[in-house]
């Protein structure tokens, strides 16, 4: 029998100098992607963050009125580790962000803000694989995203935006999905892959609600075994994966 033919992952688009990373939660975007936005910004790109929620509902030993603070500084150090200097958080209640006008209003704010060409997120779909459930916040805000990206170039979509100052913005090319079971590209991942641990255990005050192992062997050993995966469809190299839509 044939064995099946791995299908090898494309480089990501290079002709871009601003992205703009939307996600729901604090730790989405380490535990997505940030070795290949180390090796961005290393490059000199621009990368904003802008969450969702504070993550407030994260950690069922403290309270969302002291975990949200505790997250949003957790999540500022951990973008600050791989060079980015702007987080932005939009302030949808954790656990139950609704996928509708609201939430496309403020990503599509935010993308005439930041005007970027390249737009970032997380799985949208139902599942992770078809193996696991994906949250309603993870799907709500990718799903969002996706629609966002075209309301922010129509200026008669949410007008009140153009009375706030934000014009139109047409110029995002991509979107790419991290953490997507159908991605078709993919990043290197091995000049970013040391920071993208040291960025995750940032989150520490999570992690260690998450999981009795040490840390750092738990941080190293995910990340390490996704980018290690995603190689295997990328000439060999250490790599993070998106499935990308043009624009």
């Amino acid at each position: 029998m044939t064995e099946p033919k791995i299908t090898e992952l494309q480089p990501m688009p290079a002709d871009w100098q601003r992205a703009l990373a939307v996600v729901a939660h604090p730790d989405d975007l380490e535990y997505g992607c940030s070795a290949a936005v180390a090796a961005w910004t290393d490059e000199g790109r621009e990368v904003v963050y802008v969450l969702a929620s504070r993550g407030e509902a994260g950690i069922d030993t403290l309270e969302p009125a002291k975990c949200g603070p505790l997250r949003e500084r957790e999540q500022r150090a951990s973008a600050a580790v791989v060079g980015v200097t702007q987080v932005e958080f939009l302030d949808h209640k954790d656990g139950v962000i609704e996928y509708g006008t609201a939430l496309r209003r403020d990503i599509a704010a935010a993308i005439r803000r930041h005007r970027p060409e390249l737009v970032i997120t997380l799985n949208h779909r139902d599942t992770w694989g078809g193996i696991a459930w994906n949250t309603p916040d993870h799907v709500a805000v990718g799903r969002a995203v996706l629609d966002a990206a075209g309301d922010a170039g129509n200026r008669w979509i949410f007008p009140e935006l153009v009375e706030q100052g934000l014009e139109p913005w047409n110029g995002v090319r991509w979107v790419a999905v991290a953490g997507s079971a159908s991605p078709t590209h993919a990043a290197d991942a091995t000049a970013g892959l040391e920071r993208a641990v040291h960025s995750l255990l940032e989150h520490r005050s999570y992690i260690e609600a998450l999981t009795d192992e040490d840390p750092e062997t738990y941080v190293r050993g995910f990340l390490t075994a996704n980018a290690t995966a995603t190689g295997e469809r990328f000439g060999g190299r250490p790599a993070v994966a998106f499935e990308v839509f043009s624009r």
